[in-house]
């Protein structure tokens, strides 16, 4: 089992930033994948980013590619999002994902490949 614990959201104004925490406990979190993930009232879960075991393969989303920078510290079990020039699109539930993997490289992008979920963190950004 894998358990993690965001932190980090609230309120921001458009084209402020915001940083999001994931903390993970319960597997070593250099075997997790780690991923972000958003839901927006009305629509569906989303992937945002993503990020291998070691921190140096990364995967977003366009829509937040040159905003949003995923990265991990596994001296501290923490993944983060830094989240830059937010506009109100951005406004949604926050998850943090992980996934066990043997591979050093594999970074997964879809829902399907993260067994383990955070249980959220809401970001809203006003106009």
């Amino acid at each position: 089992q894998v358990q993690l614990v965001e932190s980090g959201g609230g309120l921001a104004q458009a084209g402020g930033s915001l940083r999001l925490s994931c903390v993970a406990s319960g597997r070593t979190f250099s075997t997790l994948v780690m991923g972000w993930f958003r839901q927006a009232p009305g629509k569906e879960r989303e992937f945002v980013a993503s990020i291998n075991r070691s921190g140096v393969i990364k995967k977003y989303a366009d829509t937040v590619k040159d905003r949003f920078t995923v990265s991990r510290d596994n001296a501290k079990n923490t993944a983060y999002l830094q989240m830059n020039s937010l506009t109100p699109d951005d406004t949604a539930v926050y998850y943090c994902a992980a996934q066990t993997t043997t591979s050093p490289v594999w970074v997964g992008v879809s829902q399907s490949s993260f067994g383990w979920w955070g249980q959220g963190t809401q970001v809203t950004v006003s106009s």
